[in-house]
């Protein structure tokens, strides 16, 4: 049996978790409000925050988890890629931690750990993908699908050669002055649109990669013609406008999913990442997974975006096979 502390600090969120084995006993986050005037992260402004949260947010995941800082085996924490002020917040604290318990240290990939998160455990009956899978890994900075061997062997079947699915999303909820973080808005408006209303170019890109530059400029084109003869048009079509946007990049990352699965003849398939908190995605992957037999795993919504019991699962299968990082290693952006 082991317990590991985890520390995530990527990007704005700042989190700590306990787990015992694959059990979560704690999963803290303090999310930074102060980006949100700005419309996206400031990445001087994440690190500043990282270096207030961290301790509290320590000190409380270990205390919800009721255990002692001397039950600690390992501390874990996530090395990149992300925002490499932020990183060195959490870097630098895991390896301070680790010093004065002296207990290892485990470096976690950030993109590992969010595929990984579907391994967490709450209940003995938390059901677990069985190798190989499929996992569509989709967030504001990544689009992925990716095959998996075991916890740690895998192939990238497709990725996108240019922006990531979220970036698309909450670029258009910019484009239409909706607030931040886009996404979930875009989410919540599309409930009431025809998603069928609009319809917008997307590319023809061979095997399972993506593109989705192209996505943002057909509809930051088609409203700027819009406007020119209707200058409240997006006020007006909003909720159809989100139903639209959204059908197009979900469809298209189904699409390739779809493909990829039925080509490698897998019946394990799985989603992960920010953007798996989507209403829409879940509905599709869902409905695929009923018409071609598949086992679909979608995460609970606490584990979608960036959490350190993510990092924590990832730490524990690393933990088995004895896998600790050195004390000098540092982290990376990309």
């Amino acid at each position: 049996m082991s317990i590991i502390l985890a520390i995530e600090s990527s990007c704005d969120d700042t989190s700590a978790a306990v787990l015992r084995d694959q059990f979560l006993l704690s999963n803290v986050i303090a999310s930074q409000e102060v980006h949100r005037r700005y419309g996206g992260v400031v990445p001087e402004l994440a690190s500043r925050a990282h270096q207030q949260n961290i301790v509290p947010v320590v000190d409380d995941a270990v205390q919800q988890a009721g255990i002692a800082l001397s039950d600690i085996d390992a501390v874990a924490f996530t090395r990149g890629p992300g925002l490499l002020g932020s990183l060195l917040v959490g870097v630098s604290f895991a390896k301070g931690l680790s010093q004065a318990l002296k207990v290892p240290i485990i470096e976690v990939n950030h993109l590992q750990a969010h595929v990984l998160s579907h391994f967490i455990k709450e209940t003995d009956s938390t059901p677990t993908p069985r190798f190989p899978f499929i996992c569509l890994l989709v967030s504001g900075g990544h689009t992925q699908i990716m095959l998996f061997h075991d916890y740690f062997e895998y192939e990238i079947l497709g990725q996108t050669i240019d922006d990531a699915a979220g970036e698309a999303i909450d670029k258009a909820a910019k484009i239409m002055d909706l607030g931040y973080p886009g996404g979930p808005i875009i989410d919540s408006l599309a409930q009431n649109g025809n998603a069928d209303a609009y319809h917008f170019a997307t590319p023809n890109i061979p095997g399972f990669d993506y593109s989705f530059s192209g996505i943002k400029t057909s509809f930051l084109y088609f409203l700027r013609d819009q406007l020119k003869t209707e200058p409240d048009f997006i006020e007006k079509h909003k909720e159809d406008l989100c139903a639209s946007i959204q059908e197009t990049i979900v469809g298209f990352l189904m699409k390739k999913l779809e493909k990829a699965v039925l080509k490698h003849h897998v019946n394990q398939v799985a989603i992960a990442g920010g953007v798996s908190a989507n209403s829409l995605l879940r509905q599709r992957i869902a409905e695929a997974g009923a018409k071609h037999g598949w086992t679909t795993f979608v995460p609970q919504k606490k584990f979608c975006t960036d959490n350190a019991a993510m990092v924590g699962i990832a730490a524990h299968f690393k933990y088995l096979r004895g896998e600790f990082a050195d004390i000098s290693l540092p982290p990376y952006a990309r």
